[in-house]
């Protein structure tokens, strides 16, 4: 069988197409050109490169207008609405599985694949697909996969689910890859000089302009550097002197305000997610249990998710959560599969 897999030059995507190749499979790697001015090079010639030892056909192809229309745009547009938004969940869906299933339909392959850490079950004799957690509890990336196409997952391999990290990087060594001593690649992966707040606020120079920080009783009690610079939840950088730690409890851009409050305000035991991808089933008819997370490396808690009439969906926690943070995705599980997901919207019912 025939496999486009998307290939960045890293430890994780070569061994993932090496692994196929063992399996018998006829491989060809594909690289998405992004249009970063410090990445795009490296990533290509890395990948090209990897493809070169394991002996596969490369090819490479230019998203960087979708790419940065799709995931750039809207990651600062997000932050100057005073959210925090998660750009790898985008891009996956947008960016690389479409770019993918198109090579893929256009080359006469049946699959794709990645080099993610998580699992495609068929169940129902096959006439259906699961997401799974991969087995590496410190490396799962299903958080970052709920809003894959459902009606697709039987199309989608990922060979490295069921192994950990320290696994793919002996089995990279073994097979003579040079990227099994490369370093991790960052989180985000358009930012490569400074910060974040600064990629952001040289593009939405709005964002970085100064403004009130309120507490919970309206009084302007400091001066922020930019909304861009804070998250629900933070607790350092601040700049302010209290008989208390402080904490961002929230952000209005339309004041360009920042607000904060005790620890206890920063807890919650509900939000609002919208935006909403299902994998187990078509809709969310009727409220379900599951357990949610509401950060990649925030630990999943018991929850009720109950639909909305207008396409939303609430969810009640079991116990309050610290920092619900609008923008973030809340991915919904049960046991180790992945039900669905959304973007957060707002914490509380109002």
């Amino acid at each position: 069988m025939k496999v486009v897999v998307a290939m960045s030059g890293g430890i994780d995507s070569s061994v993932a197409a090496a692994l196929l190749l063992r399996q018998g499979c006829e491989v060809v790697g594909l690289t998405l050109r992004l249009g970063l001015p410090d990445a795009s090079n490296d990533t290509v010639d890395s990948a090209a490169e990897a493809a070169g030892r394991l002996g596969i056909p490369h090819r490479v192809i230019d998203v960087s207008d979708a790419f940065n229309e799709r995931v750039i745009d809207y990651f600062c547009r997000e932050y100057a609405r005073g959210r925090t938004p998660n750009p790898c969940v985008r891009c996956n869906r947008y960016i690389k599985f479409s770019a993918l299933f198109d090579e893929a339909d256009e080359t006469g392959a049946e699959y794709v694949s990645t080099g993610h850490y998580a699992r495609i079950e068929p169940v129902d004799g096959a006439k259906r697909y699961r997401l799974k957690k991969g087995i590496d509890g410190g490396k799962d990336q299903s958080y970052f996969l709920y809003l894959m196409d459902r009606e697709r997952l039987g199309r989608v391999l990922m060979p490295l689910g069921g192994l950990r990290k320290a696994e793919v990087r002996s089995a990279a060594r073994e097979m003579g890859l040079d990227a099994a001593g490369r370093a991790e690649s960052q989180d985000i992966c358009f930012v490569s000089r400074g910060n974040y707040r600064e990629f952001v606020g040289e593009r939405l120079p709005m964002a970085s302009q100064p403004g009130p920080i309120i507490d919970g009783a309206g009084n302007v009690i400091g001066e922020h550097s930019g909304i861009a610079s804070y998250t629900v939840g933070q607790r350092k950088g601040l700049g302010l002197s209290h008989g208390e730690p402080l904490y961002v409890t929230a952000i209005d851009p339309g004041r360009n305000a920042i607000i904060v409050g005790g620890k206890n305000e920063a807890y919650g035991a509900e939000l609002i997610a919208g935006d909403l991808s299902w994998i187990e089933f078509a809709a969310l008819d009727h409220p379900i249990e599951v357990k949610a997370k509401i950060r990649y490396r925030h630990r999943e808690a018991e929850a009720v998710v109950t639909p909305m009439p207008n396409g939303e969906a609430h969810v009640k926690f079991e116990r309050p959560q610290l920092a619900i943070t609008p923008g973030q995705a809340v991915v919904f599980y049960r046991d180790s599969y992945v039900i669905g997901g959304g973007t957060i919207e707002r914490a509380g019912i109002t």
